[in-house]
């Protein structure tokens, strides 16, 4: 199994899901509260932030640990259209393309995230924010010392350049979030101001606040959707070395980076060298960690976890091997079935396909009892629906009952449990009377609708280790008459034909912010989104019922109202399964060799081990690393 998109988790890049409301040091009181000229140091959705004014360094900062040496890994998340077995260009701001992941490095936007609160954010390249009355319009001051990796001063300009084109020529992740930004002025070189439609939430709002900011000049002749290998220069702490296209990229810590010994950036970013490895395919990236030619790897495959690491290095110990905890954001493994095309748009027929997987018996037997059944989109998370609807969802739900399936207003859907044999004839059976009151029937060995099209199903995988995992699943939906299949594609063709929609079944895993928007939503489940190259909404959904209620949750002023409505938007996904819920996992399982520091606990809202680790050079001597 590959790892995750994480694509509203990088705390550091463009917090694309990010939603805020009240401010600091104010709790409970909304910006209109406020005098508009009052400046704010940071923004926190419902309730105070955690850190003052006067604030040092985050929490889990480490200012004491030694700078210097190399990172070497295999990335286990990626955002926009970055990919983690090939690379062919250095612009991760557009949709065509594949970026080496971490190249978010290079870039900061007005304010930054942390990893310790689920949706805070602090001044960045911004020293303050005000806001208007109406909460329409934001206003920044930059630091006056905020410089790009080219010595040029980060201006009022670029900012309202880099909202303007992103906005414009970005990818669909970037062009969304901004989507009610109709204005971005340049007030002087250090004011900026950003002004919205109204049609905004003000989580809408806020979630725009930590978008990317390039240099303006650096695009006067070159277009903004110019792949290629030219660095485009940025403000972060890192900027590119060595680099083989399609092998490897280095990033070289900047000794002159403007920001190193500024609050939200002291104690972070310990390795002058971060190198990321590009591998085919799972087993060469794991033969590659046992001969140390990478030294940090995080584990997706349950059989490698269970039965690939017991080489000298870990034996010996100079290999550690342990289970970090979860980070506390929804998260999801699920199926999507594409429909776009007629064989999926009937919820029953989805349902068929899900009760052909029996997860009992892969676990058991395929998995080392290492997995767990996901039920949600929303798993790892206060989201996840329990029960019957309780009267303050069903104050939701009701509005909407004629476009939703009738059991959303009983007990939430929950997966079949088999009995473990691989082949359950009940489920089976199950399957085959849902498929028929779709409309299919049997037709010799084939499933067959009504004007003798043969159900087809291809699932489309990018690793090997798919075909293992899911084959019993092809098998179970061949009995039924189901000409399934399973599709194996390089990394470039797979990109390709997900960003087109053009699969049947695909399997998708991601991460979600830890306050969801309106518009991170909209991005998988809205129907605004169904036609749109490059969104996440693989599944083709469309219904406006799903918009309704992703609506309310961008309508929710206090944490407690969000959750509400996410779990009645929870009873509702699950009933329709639009995505299917696969296999979850119960932590990070994680090799290193051991020659890295870190501090204890994890945070709980993030897990860039790049960012908190650092070198140690006693431990690498002792493990012969040094």
């Amino acid at each position: 199994m590959t790892g995750p998109l994480r694509l509203f988790s990088r705390r550091d890049f463009g917090r694309l899901a990010l939603a805020a409301g009240a401010v600091a040091a104010l709790p409970r009181l909304g910006f209109a509260a406020l005098a508009h000229d009052t400046k704010l140091h940071g923004l926190s959705p419902f309730g105070d932030l955690k850190y003052p004014a006067d604030y040092q360094q985050f929490d889990y900062a480490s200012p004491d640990a030694p700078e210097g040496g190399r990172f070497t890994f295999t990335v286990p998340n990626w955002v926009l259209n970055q990919a983690p077995d090939t690379f062919d260009t250095f612009n991760t701001f557009i949709l065509q393309g594949n970026a080496p992941p971490r190249i978010e490095m290079l870039y900061e936007g007005l304010m930054t995230g942390t990893l310790d609160e689920p949706d805070a954010i602090y001044g960045q390249l911004a020293e303050s924010v005000s806001v208007s009355p109406d909460n329409n319009t934001f206003r920044f001051e930059l630091r006056p010392q905020a410089r790009f990796s080219t010595g040029a001063p980060v201006l009022a300009s670029d900012v309202a350049f880099s909202y303007r084109t992103m906005k414009s020529e970005g990818h669909p992740a970037l062009a969304i979030q901004l989507a009610e930004v109709i204005e971005v002025t340049a007030d002087g070189e250090r004011g900026v101001t950003i002004r919205f439609s109204g049609r905004q939430t003000l989580p809408t709002a806020l979630q725009a606040l930590s978008i990317p900011i390039v240099p303006e000049s650096f695009f006067q002749d070159r277009p903004f959707t110019q792949g290629g290998f030219t660095e485009i220069p940025g403000s972060g702490a890192y900027r590119i070395g060595r680099y083989i296209a399609g092998r490897f990229i280095e990033y070289e810590k900047r000794a002159d980076h403007w920001a190193k010994d500024m609050p939200f950036q002291r104690g972070l970013d310990h390795f002058q060298t971060i190198r990321v490895e590009f591998y085919r395919d799972r087993q060469s990236a794991l033969e590659a960690f046992k001969k140390g030619d990478t030294t940090y790897r995080e584990e997706f495959t349950t059989k490698a976890w269970a039965t690939e690491y017991q080489f000298p290095a870990v034996t010996d110990g100079r290999v550690q091997m342990r289970q970090f905890e979860e980070e506390k954001w929804p998260r999801f493994q699920c199926w999507a079935l594409n429909q776009r095309r007629a064989q999926f748009q009937d919820a029953r027929v989805r349902r068929a396909i899900n009760l052909c997987f029996d997860f009992e018996w892969t676990n058991a037997n395929l998995l080392y009892g290492l997995r767990e059944h996901s039920q949600s989109p929303f798993e790892n998370s206060d989201f996840v629906a329990v029960g019957a609807p309780p009267p303050e969802e069903l104050a939701l739900l009701e509005p909407l009952r004629a476009d939703l399936p009738p059991e959303v207003f009983g007990e939430v859907w929950r997966q079949p449990i088999s009995d473990g044999s691989g082949r359950d004839r009940k489920l089976l059976r199950e399957a085959a009377d849902l498929l028929q009151a779709a409309g299919w029937t049997r037709k010799g060995s084939q499933l067959v609708d009504a004007k003798g099209t043969v159900f087809r199903l291809e699932h489309l995988i990018n690793d090997p280790e798919q075909a293992r995992i899911y084959g019993k699943m092809i098998e179970n939906m061949k009995l039924l008459g189901i000409d399934a299949s399973l599709r194996l594609v390089d990394a470039a063709q797979y990109q390709d034909r997900q960003n087109r929609f053009d699969f049947d079944m695909m399997l998708c895993a991601f991460s979600l912010n830890g306050t969801p928007t309106r518009e991170s939503l909209g991005l998988f489940f809205g129907s605004a989104a169904r036609d749109r190259n490059g969104s996440y909404n693989y599944p083709g959904t469309a219904s406006t019922a799903l918009d309704a209620l992703i609506a309310k949750v961008g309508e929710a002023q206090d944490r407690e109202s969000l959750a509400i409505a996410m779990r009645a938007l929870d009873r509702t996904l699950r009933w329709r399964l639009d995505w299917l819920p696969n296999i979850g996992s119960t932590g990070h399982k994680v090799a290193w060799w051991d020659m890295f520091g870190f501090r204890d606990p994890k945070p709980d809202y993030g897990f860039p081990v790049e960012r908190l680790w650092w070198y140690d050079e006693a431990k690498a001597k002792a493990a012969g690393r040094a």
